[in-house]
């Protein structure tokens, strides 16, 4: 931060301070901001300051400092910048397109406290030497992650999932080259049938964005209840309800898991069920869920398609010692009708990979899945492939032939 906007910025600071005002009412900190600047200019042309080069920049530097997030602001405001990471005050990172770059921003230890401290605001939420993570979302639905010291070797590290707007349903998936018009109305058949599925992939692969694109298709009618560990989806349905977990209190009291969640959302008569991502025993909570003929979604952290149903066999135990593969293994495979891998590419293009089907039945440990879709030659193709279970299908009056069938030809 230049000199000259340090000094607007404290003086609004002991204005706002003097009169009792709040930055939080509308037009407060515009009208402070542009008295403070015009009054800093009124003294450099007296040559008591050095001149401002642009009082409208230093204005909005001003506004981002004392109500935005400071020197982070234009990264939050550019559409383009889907992530901001922190590694030390002198190396900021940003993604744009999946691509990273190091930009030339140089902070100080106590501005990425006081910035964090801020983003913290809003949730209720707090990082500490008791508690040194910190997940939480920003009142623009980006979500914010944090790690400090002594849990990290010297600086405050700094996530920032940028929330955007700009993919709202399948058909933007079809536009960017995510998916095919063939597999976006196969999976839209899935969603109004009322599949369970399954999205999976690397960090940053797209699957939140998938599960937000899924869900767009769900009927206007539907009542769909999501939990999450924090809030990252963004439904337009009209009879939503979404929770999140809640961490402990500074006494160790008051927490609220995943677990906790499921249980309570199948209190709140959902006719969809949606799980924000399954990390831990919670998968056990959501199996049940499904099995019970409660439509669902979830996503999870896997590197195929099938690599994601083996590990949804395999969370499941965490639950007990009384829970074993050999009651997992059959419920995956009976619940779960539809897994959609994502990936993202070195160009940073995110992809659907495969789409698959279990059939319901397991080998073993293995549970046996047909290739619906799968990226051949850049693409992705049909392989021929049809779902063994039809009996959603058929009660919705659906029939995948309809967009397979030039496949089965």
């Amino acid at each position: 931060m230049s000199q000259a906007v340090a000094m607007i910025t404290d003086r609004v600071r002991d204005r706002v301070r003097r009169d009792g005002a709040d930055l939080g009412d509308e037009g407060v900190a515009e009208r402070y901001i542009r008295d403070e600047v015009q009054r800093y200019s009124e003294l450099a042309l007296g040559g008591s300051h050095p001149l401002l080069a642009d009082e409208t920049h230093a204005a909005s530097q001003v506004l981002a400092t004392l109500t935005g997030f400071g020197a982070l602001q234009p990264y939050f405001d550019d559409p383009d910048v889907e992530e901001i990471w922190i590694n030390a005050p002198e190396k900021v990172f940003i993604a744009r397109d999946g691509v990273p770059e190091l930009t030339d921003l140089q902070l100080t230890d106590t501005e990425v406290r006081d910035l964090v401290e801020r983003m913290l605001q809003t949730s209720g939420r707090r990082v500490d030497l008791s508690s040194p993570f910190v997940d939480s979302s920003l009142p623009d639905g980006s979500r914010l992650h944090v790690v400090i010291p002594d849990i990290t070797a010297r600086h405050w590290a700094v996530n920032i999932r940028k929330f955007t707007k700009r993919i709202r349903g399948l058909p933007q998936l079809v536009e960017l080259g995510s998916l095919t018009q063939q597999s976006s109305e196969f999976l839209r058949m899935c969603v109004l049938s009322g599949q369970n599925i399954l999205v999976s992939g690397a960090t940053q692969s797209g699957k939140t964005t998938m599960l937000n694109a899924l869900l767009s298709a769900t009927r206007p009618a539907e009542r769909i209840v999501t939990v999450e560990e924090t809030f990252e989806l963004d439904l337009s349905a009209r009879d939503t309800v979404s929770m999140q977990c809640r961490q402990p209190s500074l006494e160790g009291t008051g927490e609220v898991g995943l677990r906790r969640l499921i249980k309570e959302a199948l209190r709140m008569r959902p006719d969809r069920l949606v799980v924000g991502e399954v990390r831990e025993a919670e998968a056990l909570d959501l199996l049940i869920a499904l099995n019970s003929g409660l439509p669902g979604m979830c996503s999870i952290h896997a590197n195929s398609a099938r690599d994601a149903l083996s590990k949804l066999c395999t969370l499941p135990l965490l639950a007990g010692r009384n829970i074993d593969s050999d009651f997992v293994v059959p419920t995956v495979a009976r619940s779960i009708d539809i897994v959609v891998h994502c990936e993202l590419e070195r160009s940073g293009q995110r992809r659907v990979a495969e789409i698959i089907a279990p059939s319901g039945q397991a080998t073993g440990s293995t549970i046996e899945a047909s290739s619906i879709f799968a990226r051949k030659r850049g693409g992705l193709e049909p392989t021929g492939g049809y779902p063994s279970k039809t009996a959603k299908f058929r009660r919705a009056g659906l029939d995948p032939a309809t967009v397979l069938a030039e496949v089965r030809a």
